[in-house]
């Protein structure tokens, strides 16, 4: 059941649900189903604020330890899928790192990038700018049902010209956990590299870039990853290399960032040469503050607790009558739970008078889960929905 204690894999005990719960003061008297926007804040969290508000004071030039805070957070970023510190690339958002992706190509007539219809519009528009340069973008659309996309749906659009195939660990908006491994392999074997935006997954899926055999992969510190927006992560194949350097770049993309040669362009030998200016400082402190709350929890513990709440709510929300549109499927379906239904957003609004907060967007509803919500949240959310329906 949710929340009954587990083994870790070297067999000692880890941290329950209910044990990291307690980490969350808000949780006390809230139910947060909204990790899929933002996690909710940590004790940890509060106390990295405070600590970089109190070096500022301490000592009004603190670059040595903001520039620490930004390798630790590179790090345990590293750590917890599977890379080398060296693989990955320090930036500000999903969007810059897809960019600087797509910035690496020598684009000729022909080539193409293949997204899907459950991309998050944020990465997609960079993609589709890549139309300006040349480049045809094909999607992979639903076709067995209206929200859902399938192997067979890339398949359908990785032809002959395909660099770049981007591809979402789960989709945004409903939950759905994307066949990644398929879709990569297909599209390594039609000669095209694979992005994996991992967002809405790390955190709460286990997750190794070893695994994926992706050529890149993008994923945050704020939503499940419990830090704050502002810093983001881009996960670079060792050995890869891009027809052309990176155009968006900094002095943190310099071999020496501290040289200040305003004369040369020397590019870091590793995944550093994809950064640009100065990092996110504060973002920094609460991505390794989150960071270090996911690596005490054993993944497959989070995962299992994640998937189990996860069946649970889309039982009781299909058996209230609610339109779920999440995958049926346990193995395919991520840790969120969406339902269709006419005004989201002023239902989210009537939620969280009542202290549950939720994430709308466009026609869903998601209700999202972390290993700190219990059955208990499960159940609440389920009347609640179930109570203002009644109620018109």
């Amino acid at each position: 059941m949710p929340g009954d204690a587990v083994q870790s894999r070297g067999g000692s005990r880890v941290i329950t649900p209910e044990q990291f719960r307690e980490r969350f003061p808000v949780l006390r008297d809230k139910v947060h189903l909204a990790s899929c926007s933002q996690g909710a804040l940590s004790v940890e969290l509060s106390a990295a604020l405070d600590r970089f508000e109190r070096q500022m004071l301490e000592h009004p030039n603190p670059w040595a330890a903001w520039s620490e805070e930004v390798e630790k957070a590179r790090r345990t970023f590293a750590a917890l899928i599977g890379a080398h510190p060296a693989e990955v690339a320090v930036v500000s958002c999903a969007s810059e790192g897809a960019f600087q992706v797509a910035s690496g190509y020598d684009w000729q007539p022909g080539d193409a990038i293949v997204t899907s219809a459950v991309e998050f519009p944020s990465v997609a528009h960079v993609w589709l700018a890549q139309r300006a340069r040349g480049v045809t973008v094909r999607h992979a659309v639903p076709s067995k049902d209206e929200w859902l996309v399938w192997v067979d749906d890339f398949a359908a659009v990785i032809e002959a010209g395909t660099r770049l195939v981007s591809v979402p660990l789960v989709a945004y908006q409903h939950g759905q956990r994307l066949p990644v491994r398929a879709v990569t392999e297909l599209a390594h074997n039609r000669g095209a590299r694979v992005i994996v935006d991992a967002y809405q997954g790390f955190g709460v899926e286990p997750l190794d870039v070893g695994d994926l055999d992706c050529d890149y992969l993008v994923s945050g510190a704020l939503k499940y990853g419990l830090g704050l927006p502002g810093i983001a992560f881009l996960y670079v194949r060792p050995g890869l290399r891009s027809d052309l350097a990176p155009q968006l770049t900094g002095w943190f993309a310099r071999k020496d960032p501290f040289s200040f040669d305003p004369f040369h362009l020397d590019y870091a030998a590793d995944a550093r040469r994809f950064q640009t200016g100065s990092p996110g400082v504060p973002a920094a402190y609460g991505a390794v503050a989150g960071f270090g709350l996911l690596a005490e929890l054993d993944a497959g513990a989070v995962a299992a607790h994640v998937a189990d709440l996860a069946e649970l709510l889309h039982e009781r929300l299909v058996a209230a009558g609610f339109a779920v549109v999440s995958a049926v499927d346990r193995e395919r379906r991520g840790p969120q739970v969406a339902v269709a239904m006419p005004d989201p957003d002023g239902v989210a609004a009537r939620l969280d008078q009542r202290g549950v907060s939720t994430s709308p967007r466009g026609r869903l509803l998601r209700l999202s889960l972390h290993y700190y919500n219990l059955d208990t949240d499960v159940l609440r959310v389920v009347e609640d929905l179930r109570s203002l329906r009644d109620a018109g």
